[in-house]
């Protein structure tokens, strides 16, 4: 054995010290890189190139295109499936701000609904610094349409309470802080904001028909993409952008402060930290925002959180659908939460409406290896879908958002529920807005009297938004569709140019839509499809007078 003097024995130990930190900073670098929510560093920001996205979506083992997805870097240009391969069973331009009208009299009505539970006031409705005006108390009014009839079921919203307005319009609310502003909405019609004033209030609602382009995670983040869909809103009848808040893989757009994303990563890679400017550019040019929620597709979600996630009943892992991409349990009453968290930071971001795609049960992948925390069948799915949207509409609308919806196509004619857990009757009394995905395309089956749909747009759009205006039934929510503005992916591929959107949208006004939506998965629209603006911005912006 060799002796080792103790002067070398010590420079070894130092030596092996140095290592060791060494081998420490390492780590720590790693981590600070690659994970820096770990050690809640802010996360590195990947620069987008303006030229294609940093991921590209899974294509599905059929033929039929990835649902709802990120522009792709080839040269398609098919949209994702946002319809399943399901057969059915069997069988107006933007308008100025309202006028508010003060009258001598406004009596509240014995028969209005109960309050809806105090949620924290949106920053916009809170009083501005200085600002001491009070209000009377109780502050009461009544809202009409600009033929002065009364509007039943209209929001009034004030210091985080939201009551709705009873038979004869009329609404009370006992208290107001000073300074703080009432809001005032209703499906239809455009919001307008009340700043204090002694006298009973009579508010006339004007309508508004919102027609929105939609604008991907990575799409609202290339300068480009983004610059040409704003300058069609500037030229054309255009008013309004949906933006993925948390799109198809379950990524955030804006640093968020939600803790439960943060804990599992949802920051992802094309993250917006000038996001607040963009959203003050929108509202300046009077732009209608929608935050689009991807809500049960998380990938991110069943990754970080696998007890939340659908299970593969064979392998006990995360079950994955065609895009290999995780889902969480609808029924998860923790996944709700999730989700209206991220909604509610949206609407603190101040978009208008917040919009829940992917609100239902998965339609593709192996289904039977599918495993939920409670049955899947017809009796449960609906309740499941149903309680989330009714859960969110009740912690969203105190806050003076709308809440919209995505649904297939087909549960216009179907009178199951798809089985998604989508279904018109238990749906509309829940939501606001309900946005019909009536793309021709998507029904690769055909409807009743119309086999082949693309060579139809008028015809399928117009009777898909009849039937589910028609289903609504007294509901005050809204029918607003999204239209296909994309090539053909289910019969000839044809291209879907100004003749086919223009067809779209005409069905939709005919039928008694609401407005409309385009859909394109790369952010490319047939602007020629669209009418000028011609004076509607003006119009639009035009300040709400007072009269007695």
């Amino acid at each position: 054995m060799e002796l080792v003097s103790v002067p070398s024995r010590r420079r070894h130990l130092l030596d092996g010290a140095y290592a060791i930190l060494l081998y420490g900073l390492a780590i720590l670098v790693g981590y600070a890189v690659l994970a820096p929510n770990r050690l809640r560093l802010p996360s590195v920001v990947a620069v987008i190139s303006p030229q294609k996205p940093l991921v590209t979506a899974v294509a599905p083992a059929t033929n039929e295109p990835a649902k709802h997805s990120e522009p792709t870097t080839g040269t398609t240009d098919t949209p994702s499936s946002r319809e399943a391969r399901l057969a059915p069973e069997p069988t107006a331009t933007p308008a100025p701000p309202p006028r508010i009208l003060l009258p001598k009299t406004a009596a509240p009505s014995a028969e209005a609904p109960a309050v809806v539970p105090r949620i924290e006031a949106p920053p916009a409705l809170a009083p501005a610094p200085g600002d001491t005006r009070p209000w009377p108390t109780p502050v009461q009014g009544r809202i009409v349409d600009e033929s002065r009839q009364p509007l039943a079921n209209a929001s009034v919203v004030g210091d985080g309470i939201e009551v709705l307005t009873g038979p004869d319009g009329s609404f009370a609310l006992e208290h107001l802080s000073p300074g703080s502003r009432l809001l005032v909405k209703m499906p239809g019609y455009a919001k307008v904001t009340i700043e204090p004033t002694p006298r009973p209030l009579e508010i006339a609602l004007r309508p508004q028909a919102v027609k929105a382009a939609y604008l991907t995670y990575f799409g609202i983040n290339d300068r480009r993409i983004r610059g040409r869909v704003l300058d069609l809103i500037e030229r054309t009848e255009l008013n309004a952008l949906v933006i993925d808040v948390k799109g198809d893989r379950g990524w955030i757009l804006y640093p968020t402060q939600v803790p439960l994303a943060l804990e599992v990563g949802a920051q992802g890679p094309a993250t917006m930290r000038d996001f607040d400017h963009l959203m003050i550019d929108l509202k300046a040019r009077g732009v209608y925002t929608i935050a689009r929620i991807v809500t049960f597709k998380d990938n991110v979600l069943a990754t970080g959180r696998p007890d939340l996630a659908v299970t593969d009943g064979r392998t006990g892992k995360s079950w994955v659908d065609r895009e290999n991409l995780a889902w969480v349990d609808p029924f998860r009453e923790e996944v709700w939460a999730y989700n209206i968290a991220i909604a509610k930071e949206a609407v603190r971001h101040g978009f208008d409406e917040v919009q829940f795609d992917y609100v239902r049960f998965p339609t593709d992948g192996k289904l039977g290896a599918a495993r939920y925390s409670r049955p899947n069948n017809k009796d449960t799915r609906l309740p499941a879908i149903a309680g989330f949207l009714e859960h969110a509409r009740r912690q969203l609308g105190p806050t003076g958002a709308f809440v919209a919806a995505d649904i297939f196509g087909y549960t216009a004619f179907n009178e199951n529920d798809t089985d998604i857990g989508q279904r018109i009757e238990e749906l509309a009394p829940r939501l606001d807005y309900i946005c019909p995905m009536v793309y021709p395309s998507g029904y690769h089956l055909g409807i009743p009297g119309f086999r082949n749909p693309v060579t139809h747009p008028y015809e399928v759009v117009r009777e898909s938004v009849r039937l589910i205006r028609e289903r609504s039934g007294h509901a005050v929510a809204r029918v607003r569709p999204w239209l296909q503005d994309f090539r053909d992916y289910a019969f000839d591929r044809r291209v879907f140019g100004v003749s086919q959107v223009q067809a779209q949208v005409r069905g939709a006004d005919e039928a008694g839509s609401a407005g409309w939506m385009l859909w394109n998965p790369r952010n490319d629209y047939t602007g020629a499809a669209l009418k000028p603006k011609g004076g509607l911005a003006a119009s639009s912006r035009a300040t709400p007078s007072l009269a007695d």
